[in-house]
């Protein structure tokens, strides 16, 4: 489902990225191949030095179809940016990557805080964040965070997932699927 990104996919991603339903919320848009393949391989060497984690989200057949990344990281905790392409939107894959990654981050990359950062104008993305039952508002809880997103314009939404409140969900579920399992 995920990988380490590498450039030879440049090329699919490229063109999956480049849909108007999508590219207006890349955080790094490209407007060539070229611009895309120069700004991949500066995520790349940015994860060599620990700024960022970001990979390459597949289909089941072993085919890019959109990206997930940890950004901006301090203090193990940073911001998610995800995209899909658009013949990927609605079947599921988003949340199956947002588990692997979230699995990576907490569990073997020791990070502690995932934020999210969602423009208003969002909504797709806003509905999927609302979903998560571990998520919280963090307009409040971080709020000059929040007036620094804000600075200018009111134009994004702040939200957190805390490592704690994830592991929490986990647990249940896992308790839960075993409960079932039992009385089977």
């Amino acid at each position: 489902m995920l990988k380490k990104r590498e450039l030879h996919e440049c090329h699919e991603l490229f063109d999956l990225m480049t849909h108007p339903d999508v590219f207006p919320f890349v955080r790094h848009k490209a407007a060539s191949y070229e611009e895309f393949l120069f700004i991949t391989k500066q995520m790349l060497e940015a994860e060599e030095r620990g700024e960022l984690i970001s990979r390459t989200i597949l289909d089941e057949w072993g085919a890019p179809i959109g990206t997930i990344s940890l950004y901006d990281i301090q203090e193990n905790a940073g911001f998610l940016g995800t995209w899909l392409g658009k013949p990927y939107h609605g079947k599921g894959y988003n949340q199956s990557a947002k588990d692997a990654f979230f699995k990576e981050l907490f569990y073997e990359l020791g990070i502690e805080t995932i934020l999210m950062r969602i423009r208003h104008v969002n909504i797709r993305s806003q509905k999927a964040a609302q979903k998560l039952p571990y998520i919280v508002d963090a307009s409040q809880s971080r709020q000059s965070l929040y007036e620094q997103l804000n600075l200018v314009e009111d134009l994004f939404q702040l939200f957190e997932i805390p490592k704690d409140l994830y592991t929490m969900h986990m647990l249940r579920n896992t308790s839960d699927e075993t409960s079932q399992k039992l009385e089977a």
